[in-house]
């Protein structure tokens, strides 16, 4: 019996090992005719697995290209289409740097820092008063999907205020929506359908 853990590590895994065979047996073919239809078979069948690519223009040519790439360039010579340099799949891609290395609070997101920033330029307005208190309530939200305690409103316009370096203060009077109808809106229709 053969196990995965055994058998060769599979170059495109997408593709199934019976597909990695197929290619493996195409590099042992020594007549180029015959390797040129075992190889447009094998295209022919990895077109079948993903149809719905199709109708991409470069279908055909991306398809020989996985073809070079799992025969290690042995078959380069029999593609119709430029292939890829080997130099591309040597060694492991750079690091994508993040850009902001310290961000306190990660549970709020970089997303509502800019809110933020936006709602400390506007001038007073219903608007700005508008936009605050639905960032709170979005605050409220991610902060109860994050930690599943209570948090008080007044936590929520705390936090709004040191993000935004004391540029943005929710006015008091404000009421921000309950826990239970921020973290699980539709539990009360489930239970009322029953």
């Amino acid at each position: 019996m053969e196990y995965n853990t055994s058998l060769s590590k599979l170059i495109l895994p997408e593709y199934g090992r019976n597909v990695q065979k197929l290619v493996e047996n195409a590099v042992k073919i020594e007549d180029k005719e015959e390797r040129k239809k075992y190889t447009e078979g094998i295209i022919n069948l990895m077109g079948r697995m993903y149809p719905y690519l199709r109708d991409l223009k470069d279908f055909k040519h991306k398809l020989w290209d996985h073809l070079v790439i799992m025969s290690d360039f042995k078959l380069k010579e029999d593609s119709p289409f430029p292939v890829p340099e080997t130099a591309t799949f040597a060694g492991k891609p750079e690091k994508i740097p993040y850009k902001s290395k310290n961000f306190r609070y990660k549970h709020f997101g970089k997303n509502i820092v800019d809110m933020l920033k936006y709602a400390a330029e506007m001038e007073d307005c219903d608007e700005k008063r508008l936009l605050t208190a639905l960032i709170a309530n979005h605050m409220k939200k991610l902060y109860l999907t994050w930690s599943k305690d209570s948090v008080t409103d007044e936590f929520i316009f705390q936090k709004i205020k040191e993000l935004s370096g004391g540029k943005v203060e929710v006015d008091k009077d404000i009421i921000l929506s309950e826990s239970h109808k921020l973290v699980n809106p539709n539990k009360k229709l489930k239970r009322k359908r029953k």
